[in-house]
């Protein structure tokens, strides 16, 4: 059996925060780092989306909505990642290592709403 590296899955560095391209990579670490930065800069577009949700449960008539707040998100993470990327990635690699644990990463988390604040 091949040994893996801790953050590594066959070949592929799952603590990593972007692809080969350079683009982020949603991962739930990344999404839980950048949580207070999606609620208060997507907050518009994810209202709407529950709103679209409570008023039809059909879930073709919020796809739209959606995309609107995945575009939304993906921009943002773009943005942070181009604003502050050793502080985006030292967070979001300390949450993808301690689970997603906030108590574990808040150093890293000072640091990048340092370097990053949150604003609308």
């Amino acid at each position: 059996m091949a040994s893996v590296s801790q953050g590594e899955l066959g070949g592929v560095d799952m603590s990593s925060t972007v692809d080969a391209a350079g683009e982020p990579i949603p991962t739930s670490a990344v999404l839980m780092a950048a949580a207070k930065h999606i609620a208060a800069r997507c907050r518009a577009e994810n209202v709407a989306f529950i709103k679209c949700k409570k008023k039809d449960p059909n879930p073709e008539k919020c796809l739209d909505k959606g995309r609107q707040v995945t575009s939304c998100v993906l921009n943002l993470l773009k943005e942070l990642h181009q604003k502050c990327p050793k502080e985006m990635d030292a967070y979001a690699g300390c949450m993808y290592y301690y689970t997603n644990e906030f108590d574990l990463c808040r150093k890293e988390q000072e640091a990048f709403e340092k370097a990053c604040p949150v604003s609308e």
